[in-house]
């Protein structure tokens, strides 16, 4: 399978980048706005997981091109870029296409972070409003630390809330959760409960600036 990561030279497209390259066999596709800077980043990743014995497949692509050779579309980007991102890309999906979310909208002021949904309700309602009909989104990653999930040498304990309307394709996503060893995916239900999960993320920041604990994640239990 191969998986874009649209927005592949940020923290959680790194991250997500490096464990799926690291943990599976799927070919993992940079995306970026500068193609250059993508065969950049995944030349880097490339040389970080050959130092661990790994032998990955990781190339880089403007996000278009990436999104047009791939299964899977991770829009690893900041909220505010989402939308852009998806028309970007729209013409590069077909019904066979997954496209997923994992950004939160928040901000902060001197009392810490808020979540700070948009107009439509959630990002993800903003994904699939921007979607190609015919394409799927999922809602999923929300709620991790991204500089603990790059770092290979880190043992997860993490919970992956996934959500989405379609079934087929949340436990597509679900299963590539999976694969990341320490990740387990939950079933959150369709979009309607994207607010309750990307909430979350702005708590878990707050609790690890006011704890000391950095890379908090969850775990249900």
């Amino acid at each position: 399978m191969r998986i874009a990561l649209c927005g592949g030279t940020g923290d959680i497209g790194e991250a997500l980048a490096l464990r799926w390259a690291y943990h599976t066999d799927h070919e993992v596709l940079v995306g970026s706005r500068d193609p250059e800077r993508a065969r950049g980043k995944a030349e880097e990743y490339e040389t970080e997981l050959d130092s661990r014995g790994v032998e990955a497949d990781v190339k880089g692509f403007e996000n278009a091109m990436a999104a047009d050779r791939a299964d899977v579309v991770v829009l690893a980007v900041p909220a505010y870029h989402l939308v852009d991102t998806v028309e970007a890309v729209a013409d590069r999906l077909d019904d066979e296409s997954v496209l997923v979310t994992p950004a939160v909208g928040m901000k902060r002021d001197e009392g810490g972070m808020h979540y700070n949904p948009p107009s439509a309700g959630s990002v993800a309602a903003l994904a699939a409003d921007a979607a190609p009909d015919d394409v799927p989104v999922v809602g999923a990653f929300h709620n991790l630390a991204a500089g603990r999930l790059a770092n290979l040498d880190s043992e997860l304990e993490w919970d992956v809330p996934v959500f989405g309307d379609d079934e087929d394709a949340k436990d597509l996503v679900s299963a590539l959760a999976e694969e990341i060893g320490g990740l387990r995916a939950l079933n959150a239900g369709g979009l309607d409960n994207a607010p309750e999960v990307e909430a979350i993320t702005p708590l878990l920041i707050n609790l690890a600036e006011n704890n000391d604990t950095p890379a908090l994640g969850v775990r249900f239990q």
